[in-house]
C-alpha cells in the first residue's frame, strides 16, 4: 500500500503507459492501475509539450487541463494519451494535488540562436520555434554524468540527441513538435519541407501525410518494423538499409551536438534502444572518431524519479515534503 509522503507518476509516452509509486528515498515500484495510489500525497503527470505557457512544474486545475486541451496539436501521438490519463487520475483521485511536469521545461535554457527558426516574423509570433523533447530524460542522465560538455542520445519509440553544458540544454534535435531530428520508430526525423509541400500539391491529403508522419514513417516506412532486434538479425537489404540509417543521423545529431558545446567529454545512451542495443551504439561510435575521445556510459531513463523529484519541490513544505 501507498504510504502518505509517497508520489504517484503517469508517464503516458507516445507507445507505452507506465504507472509507479515513488517513496522519498527515490525508490521505484511499478503499478498496474489508478486505484493504487489511493493514499499518495500527489500525483506526477509527464506531459510532452508545455508550449510557451509551462516551462516550470505546475499544479493542474481546470484552466490548465483545458490549455493542454489546446497543446495537443502540437504533439497529438503524446499529447492525448497523456490528456486522457490526467483526466482520468483526476476524476479517480480528485482531493490528491496534481502536478504537470513538462519535457520541453528542462530546454527552456535553450538560447536564442539554437531555438529560433529561420521564418518571418509574422510565423515565428506565432510560437513558431524550437521546444525540444526528453527533458525529464536527458536531465536524468545529466545529472548522472556530470561534465561539462555533454551529449546525450535519447534513443527510444521517439528518438533526439541533446547537447547539456554544465546540466542545462544548449541544443537538441526535436524541435517544435517531436518529429524533427534524427530518425526513429515510426516517425521520420528532419524531412526537406518543400517534399512535404509537394506530396500535399499533388494529390497527398494532409490527415494521410500527418498520419504518415506520425505512424508509418521511420524504422517503420524503411523496413516495416521498429525492432532493432529483428533489423539487426535480418538480411533483407530494406532491414540493412533501415539501421544504417539510424546509425548515420544519429551520429550526425552527435557532431552537430559537438559543435553547440565546443567538443564533447562524455556522451550517453539512454532509452530503449540506447539502453539494450549494443550494437547500435557501437556502430554509432565508430563514426564519431573525428570527435577525438571522450567517455561513453549508458544510462538507464528515470523520467519517473524525476517527474516525482519535481513534484515534491513544488509542493514544498506541504503533506509530500520529505
Amino acid at each position: 500500500m501507498a504510504a502518505l509522503n509517497d508520489v504517484f507518476v503517469v508517464n503516458a509516452g507516445s507507445t507505452s503507459l507506465k504507472l509507479s509509486i515513488v517513496d522519498e528515498y527515490e525508490n521505484s515500484s511499478a503499478v498496474e492501475s489508478i486505484a493504487e495510489a489511493r493514499h499518495v500525497a500527489a500525483v506526477a503527470h509527464r506531459i510532452v509539450h508545455g508550449g510557451d505557457r509551462f516551462d516550470r512544474p505546475t499544479i493542474v486545475d481546470d484552466q490548465v487541463v483545458d490549455a493542454l486541451n489546446r497543446l495537443l496539436v502540437l504533439a497529438p501521438l503524446h499529447m492525448q494519451p497523456a490528456l486522457n490519463a490526467l483526466i482520468r487520475a483526476r476524476k479517480l483521485l480528485p482531493d490528491i494535488p496534481h502536478v504537470a511536469v513538462f519535457d520541453t521545461a528542462f530546454h527552456r535554457t535553450l538560447p536564442d540562436r539554437a531555438r529560433t527558426y529561420p521564418l518571418p516574423e509574422r510565423f515565428r509570433s506565432l510560437g513558431i520555434r524550437r521546444y525540444g523533447f526528453h527533458g525529464l530524460s536527458v536531465a536524468w542522465a545529466a545529472e548522472q554524468v556530470k561534465v561539462p560538455r555533454l551529449v546525450v542520445c535519447h534513443l527510444g519509440g521517439g528518438c533526439s540527441v541533446t547537447a547539456v553544458r554544465d546540466g542545462e540544454s544548449i541544443d537538441t534535435t526535436m524541435g517544435f513538435t517531436p518529429l524533427e531530428g534524427v530518425p526513429m520508430g515510426t516517425r521520420a526525423g528532419s524531412v526537406d519541407p518543400g517534399a512535404l509541400l509537394y506530396l500535399l500539391r499533388h494529390g497527398v491529403a494532409l490527415d494521410e501525410l500527418d498520419a504518415a508522419l506520425e505512424h508509418d514513417s521511420g524504422l517503420v516506412g524503411l523496413a516495416g518494423t521498429d525492432d532493432v532486434r529483428a533489423l539487426l538479425a535480418s538480411a533483407e537489404p530494406t532491414a540493412q538499409l533501415a539501421v544504417e540509417i539510424f546509425v548515420y543521423r544519429v551520429a550526425q545529431g552527435v557532431a552537430a551536438m559537438a559543435t553547440a558545446l565546443g567538443g564533447v567529454d562524455a556522451l550517453v545512451f539512454t532509452g530503449g534502444i540506447g539502453e539494450h542495443a549494443a550494437p547500435i551504439r557501437d556502430r554509432i561510435l565508430e563514426q564519431l572518431h573525428l570527435l577525438g575521445g571522450f567517455a561513453t556510459h549508458v544510462v538507464e531513463a528515470r523520467e519517473d524519479l524525476m517527474a516525482a523529484r519535481a513534484a515534491r519541490e513544488l509542493l514544498q513544505p506541504a503533506a509530500v515534503s520529505a
